[in-house]
């Protein structure tokens, strides 16, 4: 028990209302949910919660803050964030992405095209583990299908963000899966088996309908000018492969990055000072979201000494009686902040720590919320108009459609939060151990 909390905890929770209003405010008055900056917010944020409490000594609360953000889990974050980072810049910059993409379509027969449009788009994101890079590399392919083949552009558009969504919520080296899984004190590999038993089912769902509404199509002309693809996507084959087989996730990703290091070499993709660069950018790539996840830690630490966390499982559990009650509660929270937040990482980073006391609480597997908080986040971040998957596929498509022409064609993140909540409602996936 903290010796000095507030005599009103609810007020304990400011910091986050203070986040939220700046950023939900600030985004809407821009009419751009990122112009400003999530740190920002962040560290705004962190000093109202410095600021709080003042029958405490202020060293006492910076003691209390640095503690929260050298935390062991969120430094273990941090530094699985870097080697993922090093990872998917080796990988893109040896062309294991634009390799993914050929095989693919030229692999794929005519009549399945935006059905396989949406599985290429599952591999690349469980192997690149972001759904933002995925439609970066995928959607100038699907425009060039839609211009070819006279296609919605609104269909296989969302073929791709479906695509998208699934490893981001899967893959071991996304930052929504380490995220959800540190905070909740869980393997990957854990998490991985609870997320694949729910959203499977889901992609299946999707792949069946794409092939019904799939028109004729004419197959995208693979002129084979790119060598060694099969290669090159060695890595991705590498790094799923190892981590299912259980890893260390640390291991996992040294391995990968340096196999990707050796084939770019070996093949001319980048010199030694191109690989070094990579390396550099994939560092930096992930620079936000470490600092993200170090002001978190610093201001949920204030927040639950101020007695924060205990009031919200106490507000909870006046409305939650059993397990299943509080699932859905975690469920329902998750996408609430993830609507603010427009970020589903940055969702699991606020909610993830109270996430992990109500699971305590109730008994709930940390496996199981740490599946809850990314399926649920993802399925909220696939929706949003103002997402950034959805606006970056506006952008790259020349803005010749609008969110909600692809919203409409959006089926597997629709499905997924579907049979996420039929998961809760009947108590699936029961895995032992």
């Amino acid at each position: 028990m903290n010796s000095n909390p507030l005599k009103r905890p609810a007020l304990a929770l400011v910091p986050i209302i203070v986040f939220l209003i700046l950023y939900l405010v600030s985004s809407v008055i821009a009419g751009d949910f990122y112009k400003m900056p999530v740190p920002v917010s962040f560290l705004v944020a962190s000093v109202v919660a410095l600021g709080m409490n003042t029958k405490r000594k202020f060293r006492e609360r910076i003691e209390t803050y640095l503690k929260g953000m050298g935390n062991s889990g969120i430094m273990m974050m941090c530094l699985i964030f870097i080697l993922a980072g090093v990872f998917a810049s080796l990988a893109k910059a040896m062309g294991a992405v634009d390799a993914t993409v050929n095989i693919g379509i030229n692999l794929l027969p005519a009549n399945i095209l935006i059905a396989g449009v949406f599985v290429i788009g599952c591999f690349i994101s469980l192997s690149v583990g972001t759904s933002l890079g995925t439609v970066v590399a995928l959607t100038p392919v699907a425009m060039g299908i839609a211009e070819q083949t006279g296609v919605s552009a609104g269909l296989v558009l969302g073929a791709v963000i479906g695509g998208a969504m699934f490893g981001d919520n899967l893959s071991f080296i996304s930052d929504t899966t380490i995220a959800a899984a540190r905070t909740q004190g869980c393997r990957m590999k854990d998490k991985f088996k609870v997320n694949f038993i729910i959203v499977f089912p889901a992609a299946v769902l999707t792949f069946i309908i794409y092939l019904f509404i799939n028109p004729e199509q004419i197959a995208i002309p693979y002129d084979g000018s790119i060598e060694y693809q099969w290669l090159k996507i060695l890595p991705y084959l590498f790094v799923i492969v190892a981590a299912l087989a259980g890893t260390n996730v640390f291991l996992v990703l040294l391995i990968g990055s340096v196999l990707s290091g050796i084939i770019g070499l070996s093949i001319g993709s980048f010199d030694a000072w191109g690989m070094v660069n990579s390396i550099g950018n994939g560092i930096d790539s992930m620079s936000e979201i470490i600092i993200i996840s170090i002001l978190v830690g610093g201001m949920v630490e204030i927040i639950k000494y101020n007695g924060g966390i205990d009031f919200i499982i106490r507000v909870i559990s006046k409305k939650t009686k059993t397990k299943k009650g509080a699932e859905y509660s975690l469920a329902f929270l998750t996408s609430v902040v993830n609507i603010f937040t427009a970020n589903n990482t940055i969702t699991i980073l606020m909610v993830g720590p109270l996430a992990k006391d109500i699971a305590a609480e109730y008994g709930i597997p940390a496996r199981r919320s740490a599946s809850i908080l990314d399926t649920f986040s993802c399925f909220m971040q696939g929706l949003l108009p103002y997402g950034a998957q959805l606006l970056a596929v506006i952008g790259l498509a020349g803005a010749i459609i609008t969110p909600f022409g692809i919203m409409q064609f959006l089926f597997y993140p629709y499905l997924m939060g579907f049979i996420s909540l039929l998961a809760i409602t009947f108590g699936f996936p029961r895995l032992k151990g």
